[in-house]
């Protein structure tokens, strides 16, 4: 273990020099509306702190923001970053209740509202919210006096001629420390209640600077942004890195199906793409899978002349459906199945696995497809983080990852029990996921603390390594493994179009997910195997990064 790196830029400034060097390359779109280009944000960026005069709003002041994918969204949060204030961004998942809890918990000032999030909260619940405005237009929602309402009506006023700054030399955002708090980011985890994490100006520029030494950005380059913004994920990767390389990114409001995202991969023929395993795992299930299954393909496969050929057709047909002009998939926020990593390694398609956390803003560990990493890794530690296994006397040993750096949170806000609980002494973050190291310095990740189950015998079992094999099976969408009665119930949801392919009806789906176990109970250690299956016919509920809520089955006694 080396000490970590330092970074010195500086990331509102940053922010800034982009505006200015690509004035007239176009920056953000709504997929299906209108453009604006690098000055058309910089103008409205200065319109917002006009409005944040207005309110008086001053350095660390909080501003809240709900809603989905959008430029409006986009703009926002740029011009609360530059004026100092900290943004809150706010899930559009999540109920008009958790809403407003966010927003007292917080003590936002200034609130931007998805229209959908407008009429489910009810502003006498949040007492600390001075103006609200409506994201889609910037229009006035409620506001405390006549001066606060007439500048929230020339925010949404049309722009003239006369709005400035009207070119990059004439653009002047103030300085913002990089020890400042930038974002307060309350997580959507798979096991408690939302925490505000607070990451500084410093982390979010970690997480750029990384990005764009390793991952090949162009002025004008496309990028398709479609994981939710409001997750530090999608935030730093689908929005600030492209938008500090001078990338035009395309914002997907819908929600992203595989059917929604293929169709704006061949339209804007993005040339980076960022997914969850899930989507990347139902493409392959849905599009590559049936044809490798077929007795064509399957006796081809068999003749190493012929094989080559076919890896290569399904690798063409897959890079055109990602809109045949991408360097790199980079796939994150949870475990992507090992036998569909497997596969696309094999055929030589461009994508590679990272770690991270909202805590960290959220990048661990990344390694590009270039450098090789090896099947099941999520890469190398980044050089401006340190690594340990806690407990590990070598590599292979698991344990606790634990973590700490220049893009670690701050804390937890306004709640020093639970920061105290996460940060020890010595400032490692605790992760609470299990990995290990090999002897080149990759890591691999085993699963959550919290998940692994101690068998009968004292063997430790990691429910997600069983889960990647069984979701790899027949008719198989997803699945948990939790602990009942001393023994391993898996609970599955089909896959409805390999069932529908299948023609199975009835009590036919529960006949192949059984004979599924017992498949599956040959292949694992007798600690390990599977006692009971379940069928469930409602999708899991999920996180917005579509990790499977674990907690609401903990009580699970179907």
């Amino acid at each position: 273990m080396t000490a970590h790196r330092t970074i010195s830029e500086n990331f509102a400034d940053g922010i800034g020099q982009s505006l200015r060097h690509n004035w007239d390359v176009p920056c953000f779109s709504d997929l299906g509306g209108g453009t604006l280009t690098y000055g058309d944000v910089a103008r409205r960026v200065i319109r917002l702190h006009r409005l944040f005069d207005a309110l008086e709003l001053r350095a660390g002041d909080r501003v809240g923001l709900v809603g989905r994918n959008c430029i409006h969204w986009a703009v926002v949060y740029l011009a609360a970053v530059t004026r100092g204030a900290v943004i809150v961004p706010i899930l559009p998942d999540f109920t008009g209740s958790e809403i407003e809890h966010i927003v007292r918990h917080s003590g936002c000032k200034l609130l931007f509202l998805a229209d959908a999030a407008a009429d489910a909260v009810d502003s006498d619940k949040m007492p600390s919210v001075e103006a609200a405005v409506r994201l889609r237009d910037f229009s006035a929602l409620w506001g405390e006096d006549k001066h606060t309402t007439a500048a929230m009506a020339a925010l949404a006023a049309p722009f003239s001629a006369s709005d400035t700054p009207r070119s990059a030399a004439e653009l002047k955002l103030p300085m913002v420390g990089g020890d400042q708090l930038a974002t307060i980011v309350y997580t959507s985890g798979t096991t408690g209640f939302s925490k505000g994490v607070m990451l500084t100006h410093r982390a979010l520029m970690v997480n750029v600077r990384f990005f764009l030494d390793h991952v090949s950005l162009q002025p004008g380059d496309n990028i398709v942004s479609f994981l939710p913004l409001a997750h530090a994920f999608g935030c730093a990767f689908d929005f600030l890195a492209p938008y500090f390389a001078g990338c035009h990114v395309t914002f997907v409001e819908k929600i992203p199906t595989p059917k929604v995202l293929l169709a704006a991969f061949a339209e804007l023929k993005p040339v980076v793409v960022m997914s969850v395993p899930l989507i990347i795992e139902k493409i392959y299930r849905n599009r590559v899978k049936p044809q490798l299954e077929s007795a064509n393909v399957q006796f081809m496969m068999k003749l190493p002349g012929l094989r080559a050929f076919v890896q290569k057709k399904i690798r063409d047909a897959l890079y055109e459906a990602f809109g045949g002009n991408y360097r790199e998939l980079v796939v994150g926020g949870a475990a992507l199945n090992r036998d569909v990593e497997q596969f696309f390694r094999k055929i030589g398609f461009n994508l590679t696995c990272g770690y991270g956390m909202t805590e960290c803003g959220p990048l661990i560990s990344y390694s590009a497809w270039s450098e090789n990493p090896p099947i099941g890794s999520v890469g190398k530690v980044i050089p401006y983080m340190e690594c340990r296994i806690d407990g590990a006397q070598k590599p292979g040993d698991i344990g606790e990852v634990l973590v700490r750096g220049e893009n670690r949170m701050l804390g937890y806000y306004n709640d020093d029990e639970a920061t105290a609980a996460c940060i020890d002494k010595d400032g490692w973050l605790h992760t609470g996921d299990l990995g290990r190291f090999d002897a080149d310095g990759f890591l691999y990740l085993t699963g959550r603390s919290k998940n692994m189950i101690l068998s009968a015998s004292g063997q430790n079992i990691y429910p997600e390594e069983i889960e990647s094999q069984l979701n790899n099976m027949p008719c198989v969408e997803e699945s948990l493994v939790i602990e009942r009665d001393g023994k391993l119930l898996a609970l599955v949801y089909p896959d409805l179009e390999s069932v529908d392919r299948a023609c199975l009806k009835g009590g036919q789906v529960e006949t192949r997910m059984e004979a599924n176990r017992q498949e599956l109970n040959q292949k694992l250690p007798g600690y390990a195997q599977i006692a009971r299956l379940k069928v469930l016919y409602e999708e899991f509920e999920k996180t917005p990064t579509k990790k499977i809520k674990r907690r609401v089955y903990d009580a699970f006694a179907g």
